[in-house]
């Protein structure tokens, strides 16, 4: 049976080793550490177990299932420094790559010659780690292999729902990142739950007008990989990006320890939208405001004084 090999041993990368109950290898940066302890320093206080290879480098075969659960800004650089071709691989991250404007099964494929797929949807790894209940999007333009990747990793309490849309998938996941963050600016100012609501509908609108240009199936992003993961991360404090756009909005510091993918991506998909003429104002406030081109204020007064019409 080909092994799964987990790429990022990350707080999400080593909870899916947790939670898919076969055995898995588990590999990336500081791996000695982690196979002395059997711990995690991303999961403080969960064990490691037998099941679960700790590896620093494996080599990937033909037969190798491979998870990629790499920052997207990183990926292209991980893959370029390996070596050999797995039977499958599957992206973990949600974003959009800065210099290219693609996601990730996109910079993937141009490195791998095998099928891609995108697991993505609502999930936080501290609740995947503790084997609390989660559903996913596994999508994968292979139905085949999508259906083998589906009975190899879904577990009791990690349930994978195919999707032969990754597109949709994969933008739906990167794009809410970027609404999340103009939800924990709202929130962080002090403008209440209704403009939190309002941010997540009109954000939902943008994600549509530029997925659905790239070629998404609205019924994609109206599922768990879009609204799904959206309510989420727009309503939780365990979300990096409403956390950062939280810290923003009330003028602290935000943790500059953690992985905001949203930052990023709001700038990539700025470019995108611009290269396509869509309308995208609240991904312009959030990309202009962490870039320091305006103030809080400024994008706080760009995101309330929009013209009137038609919904």
């Amino acid at each position: 049976m080909s092994r799964i090999i987990i790429a990022g041993a990350g707080a999400f990368g080593t909870a899916l080793a947790l939670a898919i109950e076969q055995p898995v290898t588990l590999t990336g940066r500081n791996m000695a550490a982690i196979a002395q302890t059997r711990q995690s320093p991303r999961l403080p206080g969960v064990t490691l177990p037998d099941r679960i290879t700790i590896a620093s480098d494996p080599a990937i075969t033909g037969q190798d299932i491979l998870l990629l659960s790499i920052p997207m800004q990183t990926m292209g650089s991980y893959l370029d420094a390996q070596q050999g071709t797995p039977n499958a691989a599957i992206a973990c991250c949600k974003g959009i790559e800065l210099s290219t404007g693609r996601g990730p099964t996109s910079v993937i494929a141009e490195r791998l010659s095998c099928p891609v797929a995108v697991l993505t949807g609502p999930s936080f790894a501290s609740d995947i780690a503790q084997g609390k209940p989660t559903a996913l999007t596994l999508a994968c333009a292979d139905t085949d292999m999508g259906k083998l990747l589906q009975q190899r990793l879904a577990s009791d309490t990690l349930r994978l729902y195919l999707s032969d849309d990754p597109t949709g998938a994969e933008l739906g996941g990167a794009l809410k990142n970027v609404i999340a963050i103009a939800c924990g600016i709202c929130m962080g100012a002090g403008l209440g739950e209704s403009a939190r609501a309002a941010l997540m509908t009109r954000g939902m609108a943008e994600t549509h007008r530029l997925a659905l240009k790239q070629g998404a199936r609205a019924e994609t992003l109206a599922g768990l990989a879009g609204f799904g993961d959206l309510a989420l991360t727009c309503t939780s404090d365990q979300s990096r990006n409403y956390s950062f756009g939280y810290a923003l909005g009330a003028g602290t510091q935000p943790d500059s320890g953690k992985t905001v993918e949203g930052r990023a991506t709001a700038a990539a998909t700025l470019k995108l939208a611009q290269q396509h003429g869509i309308d995208m104002p609240i991904t312009e406030a959030v990309a202009r405001l962490t870039a320091d081109e305006i103030t809080l204020a400024q994008a706080l007064t760009t995101l309330l004084s929009r013209p009137l019409t038609s919904e």
